[in-house]
């Protein structure tokens, strides 16, 4: 039997969050520049998503870029800006084939304009789409979107507020929490990645590189999700 088959199909998670992480050292252990190593993780990206969608998984988020990143060299984030570009492009006729509804989660002002038209022509032709939500995190920190939170919650004078209240806030507003949080490469991290939104979510780390993050893999992970005793803090 397959791992595919192992899969119960009624007990998915509604919403898979993944911390995509190993590019560079994927390139380096192959003595390539780490822009190969970022342009084989999109397509990673691709499959992943297709993976999702056909299982039926209800919401993807993917850590692509970080408010910390910007610490990168100029060139890495140029190359990285540039394959984002290239992916939506390519992407977007799929995406409105496949019912896929694409978002973003973080702030893309800090984006020059042509990548912004870009990120919203997509978000806007794919937004009543009725099938897989697929977050991407761009210049997102989670320390960030929760300040952001509060202060929405100030200007709206809400002065008591409830978990529902700061919810509504969030970049996730209208989503459920994550069910599970996967992060590749083996680091034992958080990231400033969801931290309102996983306090609950089942963490599977694995070792693989995000290049190598296969379809098998993938299934893994869902399977060891499916192992787990959720009990919300119960017994």
């Amino acid at each position: 039997m397959s791992l595919k088959e192992k899969i119960d199909l009624s007990k998915l998670p509604k919403h898979i969050a993944i911390i995509m992480d190993g590019n560079g050292r994927w390139a380096k252990s192959k003595f390539l520049p780490r822009f190969i190593g970022h342009t084989n993780g999109v397509k990673t990206v691709k499959n992943i998503v297709e993976l999702s969608r056909k299982l039926n998984i209800k919401v993807l988020t993917l850590y692509a870029f970080s408010t910390e990143n910007w610490q990168r060299p100029q060139e890495e984030i140029s190359g990285l800006i540039s394959l984002l570009i290239t992916y939506l492009k390519s992407e977007i006729e799929s995406m409105i084939k496949n019912q896929i509804s694409f978002r973003i989660l973080g702030d893309i002002s800090r984006f020059s304009k042509e990548v912004q038209d870009e990120i919203e022509n997509v978000c806007n032709k794919t937004k009543d789409n009725s099938g897989l939500v697929l977050n991407i995190a761009l210049n997102y920190g989670a320390r960030q979107e929760i300040i952001k939170a509060f202060k929405s919650l100030y200007k709206n004078k809400i002065d008591n507020p409830t978990e529902e209240d700061i919810s509504n806030c969030l970049y996730t507003k209208g989503l459920p929490d994550p069910d599970l949080l996967i992060r590749t490469s083996g680091e034992m991290r958080i990231s400033n990645f969801l931290l309102w939104q996983i306090a609950y979510a089942e963490i599977y780390i694995t070792n693989v590189l995000w290049p190598d993050f296969s379809e098998e893999e993938f299934y893994k992970a869902i399977l060891e999700y499916q192992k787990r005793d959720r009990r919300f803090g119960s017994i």
